[in-house]
């Protein structure tokens, strides 16, 4: 997925600079801003037990997944609807379920009824964030999925597998630019082409991992960790906005929703580190109640939070030191319409070494 913030082309520079400070007795890795769950999946990939946390239920969903699932899944139970999974090899039943829900007849729910051009037809706000087609595609699988939780055909596994790989198959044809914050005029050529579900990775071992859909600020008393890793929002963009339509698509909870772009109420998932006046409080709160042998900040030089606040803030736990990397800017949009200052952000992963 094309996030806001996302670490992908940061994660050597993570690891790199997380090795120099951190000794090699760490074994659990918290993420407690997941997002995505990039960050978290790559060092789980590197052996670490991972505590992962977002407030965001699209963001608990993916990491339930990434994070949580780390055993093959074969869907035993679900053989009552679909015999031919028996004659297939677990490693390939993913594959198998994901065609099986790729090829269903496409429904009029409730993103194709207020998301799709025809849908939305004549109402107070036309909105085209997907094909009608799509758009009926994705309520059909999502319905499916959900049916076969309540009939406990699907493992809680299996589920959020399932959600993980519609939200990340149905983001690829989404006719915005990046974010959900707004929808093109015009179908654009990718959200053309027919949804089809591509199976989410499953990243295998032998941890037991942990996995929270919680305020930061309360998550960082209640869990312990070796390394803490942080990355907050950096500027007061809302996740709750810029992803809206994906909350909905994890939840399938038919929300009121109002306004142009059919936001769904978000109050409760305000971010405090969007917040220029709160963000300072929240941070410090946050430090102080961590319970972890290193603390890791990743912040970039256009963030709601100075350099001085920061480094005053985390010596208040030890002794404080940071790195730093240049790269691509994240845009939300590729057009002429909104002057960027650069295309380069200078990242500053700050750490602590508690005391």
């Amino acid at each position: 997925m094309n996030y806001i913030g996302s670490k992908l082309s940061l994660l050597e520079f993570l690891e790199e600079s997380i090795n120099k400070v951190a000794d090699e007795n760490c074994n659990t890795f918290c993420d407690l801003f997941a997002g995505t769950g990039i960050v978290g999946s790559y060092f789980k990939r590197k052996d670490y037990r991972i505590i992962a946390n977002d407030i965001q239920y699209y963001s608990y969903v993916l990491n339930r997944h990434y994070i949580g699932n780390h055993k093959e899944l074969n869907f035993a139970k679900l053989t009552k609807e679909i015999p031919e999974l028996k004659n297939i090899e677990v490693k390939d039943k993913k594959d198998f379920v994901c065609d099986f829900l790729s090829n269903l007849k496409g429904t009029k729910g409730f993103i194709y009824k207020n998301y799709c051009l025809g849908g939305t037809k004549g109402k107070n706000e036309e909105r085209q964030y997907f094909s009608d087609e799509n758009g009926m595609r994705c309520d059909a699988i999502r319905q499916k999925i959900e049916n076969w939780k309540k009939e406990k055909l699907i493992s809680n596994d299996e589920y959020y597998f399932l959600i993980t790989s519609l939200i990340e198959s149905i983001d690829k044809y989404a006719n915005t630019a990046s974010v959900y914050g707004a929808f093109l005029k015009k179908l654009k050529k990718t959200a053309q082409n027919s949804l089809i579900l591509k199976p989410a990775e499953l990243i295998i071992n032998d941890q037991d991992h942990e996995v929270f859909n919680e305020d930061i600020n309360e998550v960082a008393g209640k869990v312990k960790g070796d390394i803490l890793y942080l990355d907050p929002p950096y500027n007061q963009r809302q996740y709750a906005t810029n992803y809206h339509l994906l909350e909905t698509i994890a939840k399938y909870d038919n929300p009121e929703i109002h306004g142009k772009t059919g936001l769904r109420e978000y109050q409760s998932q305000k971010s405090l580190y969007c917040s220029r006046t709160q963000v300072k409080k929240a941070f410090k709160d946050l430090i102080l109640k961590a319970k972890a042998k290193y603390i890791f900040l990743s912040h970039n030089n256009e963030g709601l939070m100075t350099l001085d606040d920061i480094k005053e803030i985390m010596s208040l736990r030890g002794k404080y030191g940071n790195f730093i990397e240049e790269y691509n800017r994240f845009k939300a949009d590729k057009s002429e319409n909104r002057n960027y200052a650069t295309n380069k952000t200078v990242e500053y992963l700050h750490y602590v070494v508690c005391e």
